[in-house]
Parts: structure tokens; sequence; C-alpha cells
């Protein structure tokens, strides 16, 4: 019997890191055609950009968390 492989907690990260990326440029998408057709009050504008900013912020901290301290 073979044990299914496992995930380290970086490997975990970049999945995690590569799925906010790709919700980000997707809600990016999002608002630049909202804000072309003006189809939309600007309510749910504000609110995609604070889920894009909010998602900014997950994001960094990632990367932040992926990128080792170089002390110089």
């Amino acid at each position: 019997m073979t044990t299914p492989p496992t995930m380290n907690h970086r490997e975990i990260l970049r999945v995690r890191l590569a799925m906010l990326q790709r919700e980000h440029r997707d809600l990016d998408d999002a608002i630049h055609a909202l804000g072309e057709t003006r189809a939309s009050g600007p309510l749910t504008l504000r609110r995609l950009k604070k889920q894009k900013l909010a998602l900014k912020d997950k994001i960094t901290l990632i990367e932040d968390e992926l990128t080792p301290d170089i002390i110089a």
C-alpha cells in the first residue's frame, strides 16, 4: 500500500499564491469591463476594487513568506 504524495508548506503556499493571483487578474478584468460599459453602479465597482485590494494584501503576505530574508 502506498501513501498519497503530500505537499509541504511551501508548495501549498505556491499553489495558494497562484490561485490568488488568478483571482486578482479576474477581478481586474471585471473592473475594467464594468468601467468601460458603465453598466453597473459605483458601489459595485467600489466593492470589486476593495476585494482586489484585499487579495493583493494576501498575495503580498504569501510572497513575503516565500521570499527568504537576506541580511546584507
